[in-house]
């Protein structure tokens, strides 16, 4: 079982290179970020070409998350309770194949002593107080998307320089513990001991040439799940601009490959 999260950047910008990355790994699952499309404008008629159905959470324009699968997603629930912003597109939770999904895309957070930074670490909290009160750790769950989050100093391509500031700060840090404390493994994390891999590169001053990487997209999953992991791989061909039609996402896709359930 393939399992991808990608934060997308809009998913009508990247229909081609979303339609081709379904051909070119033919996932089980696929979680989505940052759509930035209402649940009516989400391209499901191609999506369903492909093969694929979809579970949607949409936002005209910004944020958004979905979930694609090749079997029946059940179970779909929205949002979460307790989200200090509850009128943003962020959560979508669904069951695929036994396997609880939650797609995520947490708060960007802007700068440390904003208060966009400050909303950040609450939603982080609540987020994981959900969860908490939702699942159990042996659960089959799995949380994957746009963490915004480096959790240490290997996810940073340059980690003095980025010392302190959003992404990378020890408090968001210490919010990503929290949720591996409670029973979660990051699963890239166990199958390679870093630095990377990363999974975004900025736009600007040619970030993904100079390896200028962070490891801000993550799957996190409970033992039952990440014990069945048997491979984890960044597809970087796909944030190569030549690779596909169109311009990239400035996030490249997280593959996990999972076992068969006992």
């Amino acid at each position: 079982m393939n399992v991808i999260t990608w934060n997308v950047n809009s998913v009508h910008a990247r229909l081609p290179r979303l339609i081709a990355l379904l051909a070119r790994h033919q996932p089980d699952v696929l979680c989505l970020q940052e759509t930035k499309t209402t649940d009516a404008g989400f391209p499901a008629a191609e999506v369903a070409a492909a093969g694929y159905q979809a579970v949607v959470h949409g936002q005209a324009g910004r944020n958004g998350v979905a979930v694609l699968a090749r079997t029946p997603l059940t179970d779909a629930s929205y949002g979460f309770a307790g989200d200090p912003v509850p009128e943003q597109a962020r959560v979508v939770s669904v069951t695929a194949g036994g396997l609880r999904v939650v797609s995520a895309y947490v708060v960007n957070g802007k700068a440390t002593g904003t208060p966009e930074y400050e909303l950040k670490l609450r939603w982080l909290d609540a987020f994981a107080g959900w969860l908490r009160g939702t699942r159990q750790p042996m659960g089959r769950l799995i949380v994957a998307g746009d963490f915004n989050v480096t959790p240490d100093d290997r996810d940073v391509y340059d980690p003095q320089a980025w010392r302190g500031r959003n992404l990378c700060s020890e408090p968001e840090r210490q919010r990503v513990r929290g949720l591996l404390d409670w029973g979660l493994t990051d699963l890239a994390r166990a199958h390679s001991p870093g630095p990377g891999p990363y999974t975004f590169w900025d736009y600007r001053a040619g970030a993904f040439h100079r390896g200028w990487g962070l490891r801000i997209d993550l799957a996190l999953a409970t033992a039952p799940v990440a014990a069945r992991c048997t491979a984890v791989a960044v597809d970087r061909d796909e944030r190569k601009p030549a690779f596909g039609p169109g311009k990239p996402s400035d996030h490249a896709p997280l593959i996990v490959t999972l076992a068969p359930d006992a």
